[in-house]
């Protein structure tokens, strides 16, 4: 498993997505993007996606340099058109947006359709954090092929649809919640099949509706379980709470088309602190609760409680020393998208 300094691998996906044909601004956001999710340890949304993009870009299902446009765009209310643009640059410009009218009204709220896949939500919610703002996020699939099955069935019927809320603080690591409402997400089981591994069997049922720790069994007629195991309730409803809000709120519906074409829907809304309370009193408190966290006795089995967003933050900062681990067969996929858009270098 070659290891791979982090700037040179973003420096190589740039690059291969300039030659699919990105402006040299779009590829390096979404370069950037994928490049953090390996580097908190999220590589099920990193580079292992960039052969997927360039494959949607070749079906027309991504459009690089897509229109952006405002559908509705009020004194705090905004719904944005992607076009099919990368889900990165429509959901960095829908944030901008937000925590604008954020700043002047208070509050925000934008519904975003027709985009690309938008990655690791953790990265919109601490710059949202960043930005002052208690910020929240859903993202749907629309109604692209389903992965996960409703609690108490066997046919997939709902996306991963993760949740993701970060909130302003003078901790190091940002205080962000990152999570699917499925016991795991999608490219995790991605991650699984490069590797050669098994998954979790509270992961997944078969097709027969078995547990399994297959991590083909979501492709060949199983699904994903909701989060929470037999208390799978839960994250069932909550997916399904994403769903309206991601899928059916900003008009992308629900179910599935034929097409296969991946849509992401997302629900944004930002909250300022400083209309609620002084920011610094809030930043300097929410860090003393995440010390008060840290502070827990541990259970037996670990060495220490962390904070939400902390141990992604430890590992990126493990990644940025000592590079970031890639399967055999994803560097591969990348050296020869490289060799195909005549990326220059010696890889």
């Amino acid at each position: 498993m070659p290891v791979i300094a982090s700037d040179k691998l973003e420096k190589l996906t740039a690059a291969i997505f300039a030659g699919a044909g990105s402006s040299a601004q779009e590829a390096a956001t979404v370069a950037r993007h994928l490049i953090s999710a390996n580097l908190v340890g999220h590589d099920s949304h990193g580079v292992l996606n960039v052969p997927v993009y360039i494959e949607r870009i070749g079906k027309g299902h991504i459009v690089p340099g897509a229109e952006f446009e405002l559908l509705r765009d009020d004194a705090t209310t905004t719904v944005v058109d992607g076009h099919w643009g990368f889900g990165y640059t429509v959901t960095n410009r829908a944030l901008d947006i937000t925590i604008d009218k954020a700043n002047r009204h208070g509050t925000a709220a934008t519904t975003v359709l027709r985009q690309g896949h938008i990655g690791r939500l953790g990265d919109y919610t601490i710059r949202g954090a960043q930005a002052g703002m208690l910020t929240f996020l859903t993202a749907d699939s629309g109604r692209s092929p389903k992965k996960v099955a409703p609690f108490g069935g066997r046919e997939p019927r709902l996306g991963t649809n993760p949740i993701s809320i970060g909130v302003p603080s003078a901790t190091e690591a940002p205080f962000c919640l990152d999570m699917a409402t499925s016991a795991a997400a999608a490219g995790k089981l991605k991650v699984a099949q490069a590797r050669g591994e098994r998954v979790p069997e509270h992961w997944q049922i078969d097709a027969d509706g078995n547990p399994t720790s297959d991590p083909n069994a979501a492709d060949t007629g199983g699904a994903l379980q909701p989060l929470g195991g037999p208390e799978g309730f839960k994250g069932f409803g909550l997916s399904a709470m994403v769903e309206i809000m991601a899928g059916i709120l900003p008009g992308l519906g629900f179910g599935v088309e034929p097409s296969g074409r991946h849509n992401d829907g997302c629900f944004l809304f930002c909250v300022k602190i400083d209309a609620l309370r002084p920011l610094d009193t809030f930043r300097g408190e929410i860090q003393a609760f995440a010390e008060y966290l840290n502070a827990t006795p541990p259970a037996r089995g670990f060495d220490q409680v962390y904070y939400p967003g902390q141990l992604e933050h430890q590992r990126m900062q493990q990644r940025l020393r000592d590079g970031i681990p890639l399967e055999d067969k994803t560097w591969q996929a990348l050296l020869d998208l490289a060799a195909r858009y005549n990326v220059p270098g010696d890889w």
